[in-house]
């Protein structure tokens, strides 16, 4: 069947599932109570949330008490951060969440290499006596490169037992923002090595401004938001069930479709990529070469002379929908710095697009936006003067 367009942003939003829409509908509508009411009708709210809160724990290997629910994980990421008072690190190409959250106190930022990932040689060399948060992202959502955590978790529990073996008692925790990682990675706390983790609904086809953080039993959090005492009074505000519900119910789906979807995604990716790299030997594909280090449905690629913008609008206007990831943003007409950690020159980075697949992504929309692309990249590449 002939398609007409081509939605392949899901890197920025995920539509959510209508299992999902199912299992939040009960609570918008007739089970609409504040769970922090004493009534039966807001209890039974509240065992929906607390049911959700354990499913969620479970399907992360984790116990209900140790998650914190949020608005999302910038939220999340925030109040991570605000467990310690010490100084921090964390790499280059992290979300801006996390970038912003270490600016903003003593912080060490660690290189990437070419591909986006970060050295867990180069985070423990950079490791000093005063440090107590290190935070790696599990997988970049601008390039796809999916981080060494676990190789950065054993790094880190060594520096903690040569800490404790030799009296000294800074604490030190690694934090890892995973929301990303959550739909074609499994997900386990224990496995990860961190002390904390962030998860989102919204990149799980679940509600947005609906998040959570893992906390180990070692880890005090402290409040943001601070009021009626919600969250084990580190989260106060009326909680949102519906949202949490319909969380549980995303990263449910997400559990169990893992295997296939990934494997579905990665071959829509490499089928769209080849496509590509036949029309323009020139485009610069960034992040790992190797699809074991790679987010599956990420594909960011680089058209050097061009204009990410113009690119953008031009396929809005037939009927594809791409992202620039941070590239260019337009509201400040800066090139990303994830690109500039990676060392691309700005040149080449001011024509990058991020293309992300997803659940609903099919093989025709696939052709359809490669020849589009192709086309307005061609016509583009005249326009200016450029090979590609």
């Amino acid at each position: 069947m002939a398609v007409d367009q081509a939605y392949l942003d899901y890197g920025a939003a995920t539509p959510l599932a209508p299992e999902v829409l199912e299992a939040m509908v009960p609570y918008l509508t007739e089970t609409f109570y504040n769970p922090s009411a004493p009534y039966a009708p807001a209890r039974a709210a509240r065992q929906a949330l607390e049911d959700a809160r354990a499913k969620l724990a479970h399907l992360i290997g984790a116990r209900p008490g140790q998650i914190t629910l949020t608005a999302g994980a910038t939220e999340a990421n925030n109040l991570a951060f605000a467990a310690v008072d010490g100084p921090v690190l964390t790499d280059a190409a992290e979300h801006e969440s996390v970038l912003a959250c270490a600016q903003a106190r003593e912080h060490v930022i660690v290189g990437v290499g070419p591909d986006g990932r970060v050295s867990a040689s180069d985070v423990a060399a950079a490791l000093s006596p005063a440090t107590e948060l290190v935070s790696v992202e599990y997988a970049n959502g601008e390039v796809g490169a999916v981080q060494p955590v676990r190789e950065i978790g054993s790094m880190v529990a060594a520096e903690r037992t040569r800490r404790l073996e030799a009296g000294e008692h800074i604490p030190l925790y690694l934090h890892v923002d995973a929301s990303q990682a959550a739909l074609t990675h499994a997900i386990n706390v224990s496995s990860l090595g961190a002390d904390l983790v962030t998860l989102s609904a919204a990149k799980v086809y679940g509600p947005k401004q609906v998040g959570l953080l893992w906390s180990s039993d070692d880890v005090r959090l402290r409040p943001l938001v601070r009021g009626g005492g919600q969250e084990g009074g580190v989260r106060s505000g009326t909680e949102n069930v519906a949202g949490v519900v319909g969380f549980a119910r995303a990263l449910e789906l997400a559990t169990q479709r893992r295997k296939d979807e990934t494997r579905r995604l990665a071959g829509l990716r490499r089928r769209l990529q080849s496509q590509l790299e036949a029309a323009f030997p020139q485009m610069v594909v960034s992040g790992p070469k190797r699809d074991k280090l790679r987010l599956p449905g990420l594909l960011h690629v680089c058209f050097p002379g061009l204009e990410a913008a113009r690119l953008v609008i031009a396929l809005e206007r037939r009927g594809v929908y791409v992202g620039t990831g941070s590239a260019c943003a337009a509201s400040r007409m800066q090139v990303s710095h994830v690109l500039r950690a990676m060392g691309v020159p700005d040149e080449v980075a001011r024509g990058s697009l991020r293309i992300t697949l997803g659940r609903p992504t099919t093989e025709q929309e696939i052709n359809y936006a490669a020849a589009q692309i192709a086309s307005v990249v061609a016509q583009e590449a005249k326009r200016v003067g450029v090979s590609l």
